[in-house]
């Protein structure tokens, strides 16, 4: 890149307030090339930020930040933030182990407010920010910037409903594309649409006022006071659901126009209550494959930038892929299964469902609770709902789980995309929990298949099971094994010796059996004889295998969720309700916040690959050496290195 470019002098964003409209033009076209050529390189949310460059630079004009606060929905959008806060040097970096993050990060700069990650929480935050701001008696101005997507989630209209009736001086900043990562579904998304196509809409809403005061009648109308006011614009307007919650609303304005953002946020700044500023772009603006395929390059792995392609897109098929497959042979036999995702159809695998059975295809947007609440009344219906969702996503409908279906033992089952480590998003979206806290749950029953075959069968599993059932299943690409065209049914509870050994037991959770499997080889290297058990079940758990394993030296526990919980536990109260003291190595993810970077390297900080297992063993066996003792200490440091790096 040259020197000379415009975006090499944005030191901070002060420096973006003297530029002029063709510098701003500049600006704006040098940033969508510099997002677009490290986006390519490292992958990321490359379509969300092509679609706020402008929208991005007109409110830093319009605000004295760091003072002034911008909390960010999700924050997948704010590459372009990043870029004019003084990070455009180490933006190469992005997503890489130890580089900047792809969402908002406190502990990378004063700019960043609030860590995010997850969606329809900015309101609630930025609220609570702007109500400390009057505990206090500060004057600095609060946005919260949420895209029409995340404003389907139920927290922001609790949010919205809340700012209202405070009162309280708060700018909502809505980046209207009609796009969440799908297309946007439901009422709110028909009802933005109305006010962005409706040009009465445009001409009249700043023209009420003045139009009422030209006439007589009109006059006496504004005299009488607001309240006739506000029946006249109901009138004329369509929607005025924003002023009616008690919200000032602005718009909807050009979002690719600077000028405009900047002047929407500057008389919102100068309001007494709360604003929103409704702002409409195009998500991937200025790039032709993000343009035509924004679904596509919400979130991308390397690509080539002449193509759209993504970068070594071949060989086995990813466990998203295979679970969707599978759905739809599934729903092929039982005309009674039918899929839900929350606004994800295609990261899910659903995108190919919802096509060819699109009656029974629910997308229900960014509402996850509402998602789970929805499966538990068509299971009462009689039907057999699939619901699937990330792992860091079920989190949000953990009370629905319980209360809504496994309290009521309804046969609703629960794919869990992206258990375990994600990689280069982060701590926010790592599936780690999932295992910890589902456990807890009555009437539940976990699965985690070693490979896509496992998947297949794990689904048809659970589809022949009455009663709720979860399958957690990792990112990314499968071991290739060959699908099964007749899936079985596992036996419930029943775990899979993979390879018999003499001295020690490594009890493996999904993806963590291949490493078990190469760790035991290892291990025969170093004299060490060791079983391998595909776990398969976290709950019910094998307790047959559980006192086999017992009878070894050692027992070992490999899982991708974190260490507190998990199966590791789990084994641990089956050993105790076993009347056993076997010794147990629980190799998980530490107590800790998990930072970004490539998945691979995560687990070796970890320890969570064949090598660092056959460290922790052998340093576990030996403990009484010293050379040993030294090997086991030189661990807990990597680990406690993992987690300076992640907070």
């Amino acid at each position: 890149m040259s020197a000379e470019r415009l975006l090499d002098s944005i030191e901070s964003p002060s420096d973006l307030k003297p530029l002029d409209a063709g510098q701003l033009r500049q600006l704006a076209a040098e940033i969508r090339e510099e997002l677009i050529s490290t986006v390519a390189t490292t992958g990321g949310h490359l379509a969300p930020n092509l679609g706020v460059v402008e929208l991005t630079l007109g409110m830093h004009r319009a605000l004295d930040c760091p003072a002034d606060k911008i909390v960010w929905d999700v924050g997948h959008q704010s590459y372009v933030h990043k870029l004019v806060t003084g990070r455009r040097d180490r933006f190469g970096t992005l997503r890489t182990y130890g580089g900047v993050c792809g969402f908002p990060k406190r502990s990378e700069s004063p700019y960043d407010v609030h860590d995010a990650g997850h969606a329809s929480n900015s309101i609630s935050v930025a609220l609570g920010l702007a109500c400390a701001r009057d505990v206090v008696g500060g004057d600095e101005t609060v946005v919260a910037v949420i895209g029409d997507g995340a404003l389907t989630g139920g927290m922001a209209f609790e949010a919205l409903n809340q700012a209202g009736h405070l009162g309280t001086r708060l700018i909502i900043l809505l980046n209207d594309n009609e796009m969440s990562i799908a297309p946007n579904v439901g009422a709110i998304s028909s009802y933005l649409a109305r006010v962005r196509l409706d040009r009465r809409y445009r001409r009249l809403r700043d023209d009420v006022e003045s139009a009422l005061g030209k006439t007589k009648i009109g006059a006496a109308m504004v005299a009488a006071g607001e309240a006739a006011k506000e029946s006249v614009k109901q009138l004329l307007v369509p929607g005025m659901l924003f002023e009616e919650l008690g919200i000032k609303y602005i718009g909807p304005i050009d979002g690719h126009d600077v000028q405009q953002v900047q002047n929407a946020v500057t008389w919102a700044k100068q309001s007494d209550g709360p604003v929103i500023v409704h702002a409409v772009t195009r998500k991937g603006m200025g790039y032709v494959h993000a343009e035509d395929r924004p679904d596509t390059f919400h979130g991308i792995s390397p690509f080539s930038i002449e193509t759209g392609k993504v970068n070594g897109s071949g060989g086995a098929i990813s466990f998203t892929d295979a679970f969707g497959s599978a759905l739809l042979d599934e729903a092929a036999a039982d005309d009674r299964v039918v899929a839900i995702t929350a606004a994800m159809p295609a990261g899910t695998g659903l995108s190919r469902f919802s096509e060819v059975y699109p009656d029974r295809f629910f997308d229900v947007g960014i509402a996850e609770q509402h998602a789970v609440g929805l499966a538990a009344g068509l299971a009462h219906g009689g039907l057999r709902p699939v619901v699937a969702i990330y792992s860091t996503f079920i989190q949000r409908a953990f009370d629905q789980v319980i209360e809504d279906v496994a309290l009521q033992n309804l046969p609703v089952i629960f794919a869990l995309d992206r258990a375990g480590l994600v990689g280069e998003d982060g701590p926010t979206h790592h599936g780690v929990f999932d295992v910890s806290f589902l456990r807890t749950v009555p009437n539940l029953s976990i699965m985690a298949p070693a490979n896509e075959a496992e998947l297949v069968n794990m689904l048809h599993t659970a589809l022949a099971t009455n009663g709720p059932v979860v399958i957690r299943y990792p990112r990314g690409k499968g071991s290739g094994v060959e699908l099964p065209s007749s899936p079985v049914v596992f036996e419930a509870g029943r775990a899979e010796v993979r390879r018999e050994g003499a001295d020690i037991s490594l009890m493996a959770l999904g993806r963590m059996v291949g490493v078990a499997e190469k760790a035991a080889v290892l291990l025969a290297e170093d004299g060490v004889d060791a079983a391998v058990v595909n776990m398969r079940w976290v709950k019910p758990i094998d307790m047959q295998a559980v006192a086999e394993a017992a009878r070894h030296k050692l027992i070992v526990v490999l899982e991708e969720n974190t260490v507190i919980g998990g199966m590791g536990a789990a084994v641990l109260e089956s050993l105790s309700d076993l009347g056993s003291d076997a010794p147990v190595l629980r190799l998980a993810v530490p107590d800790c916040f998990v930072t970004h970077g490539a998945t691979d390297r995560l687990l070796g900080e970890l320890g969570l690959t064949a090598e660092g297992v056959r460290g922790a063993v052998l340093g576990r066996l030996m403990d009484h050496d010293g050379d040993a003792a030294e090997s086991t200490e030189g661990l807990v440091d990597a680990r406690q290195k993992d987690r300076s790096h992640s907070r």
